[in-house]
């Protein structure tokens, strides 16, 4: 195996792995989102702060800006949590209070996210969607790559 050839396999299954995880963090967060909406508990947290975080702008890329919210809550049990969540609800600002979702194990993987099943699981379907057909792109790649030097070596002298 040349190193060419490596490339073309390494390449793609580094995009393999990356789409993988991508497609387990995905479940995992959906998953404990809803699992916090049916099981959690509610508590009155406080907005300490909300900031943005950009990325891209490089050459031609887009620019993507995500805003953050900082909140504080008590649990049930006494407990000071305080977690950031990232795509809040642009009319939260710092000082507002809003309901928290939290599991009692858990505090602080809370969600200020109002329960919403249905948008959630659509969320996680079209996140989904992306990463297998993402992941099976990469393993055509390496498929195709695969046959083709086969074939070369089948040609060579």
């Amino acid at each position: 195996m040349g190193l060419l050839e490596a490339f073309f396999y390494i390449i793609p299954g580094i995009f393999v792995v990356g789409g993988v995880l991508g497609l387990y963090k995905t479940l995992k967060r959906s998953s404990q989102i809803s699992r916090t909406w049916r099981h959690g508990r509610t508590a009155e947290a406080r907005c300490l702060r909300s900031y943005t975080r950009t990325s891209g702008g490089g050459g031609d890329t887009s620019v993507t800006t995500t805003l953050h919210h900082v909140y504080e809550f008590t649990t049930a049990e006494g407990r000071v949590v305080r977690f950031d969540e990232a795509s809040g609800r642009s009319t939260v600002v710092e000082g507002d209070f809003v309901t928290v979702y939290y599991l009692p194990e858990h505090p602080e993987g809370a969600t200020s996210r109002p329960p919403a099943q249905g948008s959630l699981a659509v969320g996680t379907g079209c996140s989904v969607a992306f990463f297998v057909v993402f992941i099976g792109f990469a393993l055509a790649f390496i498929v195709g790559a695969h046959f083709a030097f086969s074939a070369a070596d089948g040609f060579a002298p």
